[in-house]
């Protein structure tokens, strides 16, 4: 049975309870930091990814944010930068920024529910894999920029580069 499946009959269910539900069934690692926030770890490809979503009624958005460290050289965070900038422009669904203080690359995403939906576990999901699939993709230009040395319009003929071929 969907995950979505499991939800049909019932009219409103907190999304951070939907977020629980399907961290418990992929058997994430998880904290429910409070009634409207969830903080869990994902794994991926390249790391582990920490994902937070929070649920504001206030203004009627599931936020979520998706960290991993990146500790750039002092002399590659003008490239980064224009990484950056040059990721989000191909990014539709949610973007990516640096946090200085904290040395950490986040994804954000929000999903506006206004006028009293709900969000489904179908949107939840893509939400989540959204951020995942976004940050393994642009994981390995973020390193060629910072560690490779390599130009931000290089870097990038990796996450966009058409796979040929299969293993």
């Amino acid at each position: 049975m969907a995950l979505s499946e499991q939800y049909l009959h019932i009219d409103e269910i907190h999304p951070i309870d939907i977020v629980e539900h399907m961290a418990s069934d992929q058997q994430w690692e998880f904290d429910r930091i409070a009634d409207d926030q969830i903080a869990m770890a994902v794994d991926g490809q390249w790391r582990s990814y920490a994902i937070t979503l929070a649920w504001s009624p206030q203004d009627e958005i599931l936020r979520l944010i998706c960290t991993f460290e990146m500790e750039p050289p002092d002399h590659r965070r003008a490239a980064l930068m224009d990484a950056l900038n040059t990721i989000n422009d191909v990014c539709w669904a949610g973007g990516f920024s640096f946090w200085e203080d904290q040395n950490l690359m986040v994804f954000r995403y929000g999903l506006v529910l206004a006028g009293g939906q709900s969000a489904t576990p179908d949107q939840i999901d893509m939400m989540i894999s959204a951020a995942v699939a976004s940050s393994e993709r642009f994981y390995p230009a973020f390193q060629l920029v910072t560690w490779g040395e390599r130009d931000p319009k290089d870097a990038m003929q990796v996450a966009i580069a058409e796979v040929y071929g299969h293993a």
